[in-house]
């Protein structure tokens, strides 16, 4: 390319998931031709975002508050705590409609090769959380891989030393996926299907 700024643009784009080169050059071009309103709307919608979005004290799921609007929200059951590995597992929870309590967000799961450990993913709040007697039930859904199986055995151990029962998502899920590529319908399905975790 002959243009600097447009070759930066191209690669910046590249950083999404899913995007290569051509989507990217696609995508650069189709702003810069026929939408610039747009891609002023976007430059300014991710300078706000960088600016503003943090995690929630309580949940740990991005907020432009210090506490997220779920957590604020007294209507929603609150001994009830389902736990999931990023904010997209939050999305894709509440679009099934069928869950009204809290949530706690890990923002990973369980992997010593890759520097995620208990400290990492907040399980100390987690462990005062569940120890203050506010809390009934674990809703254990983290994905159904072999790191996501090993997270919710860690929790599952230390809720029981807090007598909090803990349950996991039925098996509506396939074997390797992740929660927010999950349709609401499954999902729903396995939250309302949901069993002891032993």
């Amino acid at each position: 390319m002959s243009s600097q700024s447009l070759d930066e643009l191209i690669t910046s784009l590249k950083c999404l998931p899913g995007i290569g080169q051509k989507s990217a050059q696609r995508m650069a071009l189709h702003l810069l031709e026929r939408d610039k309103a747009g891609a002023e709307r976007i430059s300014r919608a991710i300078s706000t975002a960088l600016e503003t979005v943090q995690h929630c004290q309580q949940c740990r799921n991005f907020s432009d508050n210090p506490v997220c609007g779920i957590c604020a929200d007294s209507g929603r059951e609150q001994s009830t705590i389902c736990v999931v590995e990023t904010p997209a597992d939050v999305l894709a929870v509440e679009s099934s409609a069928s869950y009204k309590g809290r949530y706690f967000v890990l923002l990973g799961r369980l992997s010593p090769l890759d520097g995620y450990g208990p400290e990492q993913l907040g399980l100390e709040q987690l462990q005062l959380l569940l120890g203050s007697g506010a809390v009934n039930e674990l809703i254990l859904a983290t994905s159904a891989t072999v790191e996501g199986d090993i997270t919710a055995q860690y929790i599952a151990d230390f809720a029981t030393k807090s007598s909090v029962f803990s349950s996991r998502l039925a098996r509506g899920i396939p074997l390797g996926g992740e929660l927010e590529f999950v349709d609401s319908g499954t999902l729903s399905r396995a939250l309302s299907g949901r069993q002891r975790f032993d």
